[in-house]
């Protein structure tokens, strides 16, 4: 399971975190590591802390953004440590480490992501991943170093990495995919006049939630989408007025 799970770091600000995060990636068997854009990876700092796993500050792949650096993964993980409005359903290290053990493949990427030193994640780039999850700490003082929660996840990921001879029955659609497949619900129900003007993220956040549960595999994306655009075909003279 370890070399189908891929740790991505969210504008990373501290050289040395990405060095200790490789040091702590390799310590535990993990070899992939995206960075979307963030402080110079090559760093001298980065080079110092990373120690022998300078091959995975060299292999380490950056990106733009979130979104393209989910792309082709399928069981995202992001990580918060923030609870609250659009922020359910906390899964714990354990929790993440038991649901990627049964569906990780090579066909079925998993990627946990981790947001910036200071401010994490925003809320936007959390409604990209499929699952959310948080280490418990003391509610004293609850701040994790960085390149720590990465350890902690991959330590847990390590622990469930042996096969369990379980077969997966489909193929769940990929981050693509189902941003797609959000993309066009918004533009359609913008269309008919369902979402909120003045705030429509709201109703589509509910509705990432509702359809990353229920686990979409590619042709169950593609038959909503095909029922969306059946909508927006027979919704065509529509004028955006509700009728009585």
């Amino acid at each position: 399971m370890i070399k189908d799970i891929i740790i991505i770091l969210v504008e990373p600000q501290s050289p040395g975190n990405i060095g200790m995060t490789c040091r702590a990636m390799k310590n535990m068997g993990f070899t992939q590591l995206r960075i979307v854009k963030g402080c110079d990876r090559f760093d001298s700092e980065a080079l110092k802390f990373a120690v022998a796993a300078r091959d995975l500050l060299e292999t380490a792949v950056v990106f733009p953004d979130l979104a393209s650096a989910l792309s082709d993964c399928t069981l995202t993980v992001g990580t918060t440590r923030r609870h609250g409005k659009y922020r359910q359903e906390i899964l714990s290290p354990v929790e993440v480490s038991g649901r990627l053990r049964e569906q990780v493949t090579p066909d079925c990427r998993g990627a946990i992501v981790f947001g910036r030193e200071d401010s994490g994640l925003t809320t936007e780039e959390l409604s990209l991943c499929r699952w959310h999850a948080t280490i418990p700490t003391s509610n004293e003082y609850g701040s994790l170093n960085l390149a720590q929660s990465v350890l902690l996840f991959c330590y847990e990921l390590g622990k469930a990495s042996e096969p369990v001879g379980v077969d997966r029955p489909f193929d769940l659609a990929k981050s693509d995919e189902m941003e797609s497949l959000f993309g066009h619900f918004s533009a359609t129900l913008n269309k008919i006049g369902f979402l909120n003007e003045q705030n429509p993220e709201h109703m589509m956040r509910s509705l990432r939630r509702i359809f990353f549960r229920a686990n979409l595999d590619s042709r169950e994306v593609t038959v909503l989408r095909g029922m969306l655009t059946q909508i927006d075909w027979s919704s065509s003279a529509f004028d955006g007025r509700k009728r009585s």
